[in-house]
């Protein structure tokens, strides 16, 4: 029985550390969103060696200064698709003809008037990640001791803190978004994406916030039935308590009456009644 109610403890941590990993991993994350954008090609000296240019110069300069290029590419070929991604920090993207990435701040991207609403919404992920964790600790404690712990109290601490968790979680994903929507439409133009879409950092964020309204639902479960059974137990005691003064009354049925006859005049008999008469009364009754 103590094996069954251990992993019934640590199941209930489960989603509680399912949630708290996936807040930090969303949180120091750079997937938020990601999409394209869509940036000219650069001129054809950064591109030693590439088609679609012809050089022509004039004179005999040596430095080149004098020097022309014609590039036939029209319409769209003259742009290129380049991806990004963006999270809570910074903002990346793809450097054109190398596999590496340039960052910067997601800070200096968004409009001046909108940066205290980004840092709302971080204090919102930190304050989240850490009722995550507080919660964690007191379900781990909650596994590893037997006794010494008051269990109900545990239950609903955990519930309120999951579900302030998980509210201040779904706060700070909307403002985030809301951030970043007015970013796309008001924010520079060697930014702005051309498309894009909500990234998988993104989504384990929600599924954070999902993870710790289930794990709320759990505790308060656990609260409500042992409350249940604490009540049943405390009126089951007290029925204990009052079933041998119930015994000890006797039934009107099981009364015994002591009688003792005795002679008297004119035919009628005196009887002594010895039990549940007042103190005032007769000791002898005639009969006739």
């Amino acid at each position: 029985m103590g094996r069954r109610a251990r992993q019934q403890r640590a199941l209930a941590l489960l989603p509680v550390c399912l949630a708290l990993t996936f807040s930090l991993t969303a949180v120091c994350s750079s997937y938020w969103c990601e999409g394209t954008r869509r940036v000219a090609k650069p001129l054809c000296q950064d591109r030693p060696g590439v088609l679609h240019c012809i050089h022509y110069s004039r004179g005999s300069s040596d430095n080149g200064s004098q020097a022309v290029q014609y590039i036939w590419e029209m319409g769209d070929d003259k742009f290129v698709q380049r991806k990004f991604h963006v999270g809570l920090w910074q903002s990346c993207e793809e450097t054109l003809g190398s596999t590496g990435e340039n960052c910067r701040s997601f800070q200096s991207v968004i409009p001046a008037e909108e940066q205290g609403v980004l840092w709302l919404s971080i204090g919102a992920e930190v304050l989240n990640i850490l009722l995550t964790l507080t919660s964690v600790v007191l379900l781990g404690s909650r596994v590893r001791h037997h006794s010494g712990f008051h269990w109900l109290k545990v239950d609903a601490s955990v519930a309120i803190l999951t579900v302030l968790a998980g509210l201040l979680a779904m706060v700070a994903h909307m403002m985030y978004t809301t951030i970043f929507q007015i970013t796309v439409n008001l924010g520079p133009e060697d930014w702005k994406p051309q498309t894009w879409d909500y990234g998988w950092s993104y989504c384990l964020a929600w599924g954070s916030f999902a993870l710790c309204m289930v794990a709320s639902v759990m505790a308060t479960s656990r609260y409500t039935a042992a409350r249940r059974e604490l009540a049943e137990k405390k009126s089951g005691q007290k029925g204990s308590q009052h079933s041998p003064q119930d015994f000890q009354k006797p039934k009107a049925s099981e009364s015994v009456w002591e009688t003792e006859a005795a002679p008297s005049p004119a035919g009628c008999a005196l009887i002594s009644v010895s039990k549940h008469l007042p103190p005032e009364a007769p000791g002898k009754v005639s009969v006739c």
